[in-house]
């Protein structure tokens, strides 16, 4: 038992002085470094000012390009491209509607359901 008494005490000896001795790196003794204040400074400018430009380079060019017509409910309206793979309900043979798959080709016309009172039943 004295042996690992003796151990602790001489790890305490060791250990101890490390902990409590008078170091200079604290926040209260550190001094003012104002030439690293301004490098960041000027990072974070530089970053800032990179970002606004990112900014304006991606939101402006929508301006002006992207056109949106709002057409009335119930106007058809021909395709500008090939629809591949569209989700769609056909008529079989009895009138029953079942589902299936179409490619809807470039110049075809998409009407809305015109309704219970049709005779597409």
């Amino acid at each position: 038992m004295q042996i690992l008494i003796n151990i602790v005490v001489a790890v305490l000896k060791a250990l101890l002085p490390m902990l409590f001795e008078n170091r200079q790196s604290t926040a209260e003794d550190a001094q003012r470094q104002p030439e690293i204040r301004k490098r960041l400074q000027a990072k974070v400018r530089n970053t800032w000012g990179a970002a606004v430009i990112l900014a304006v380079v991606l939101i402006l060019p929508g301006c002006g390009r992207t056109r949106t017509i709002y057409m009335p409910p119930g106007e058809p309206v021909r395709l500008r491209e090939t629809i591949e793979g569209a989700k769609v309900w056909v008529m079989d043979k009895d009138g029953k509607a079942v589902a299936g798959r179409v490619d809807l080709a470039e110049g075809w016309y998409c009407l809305p359901d015109p309704g219970p009172e049709s005779d597409f039943k």
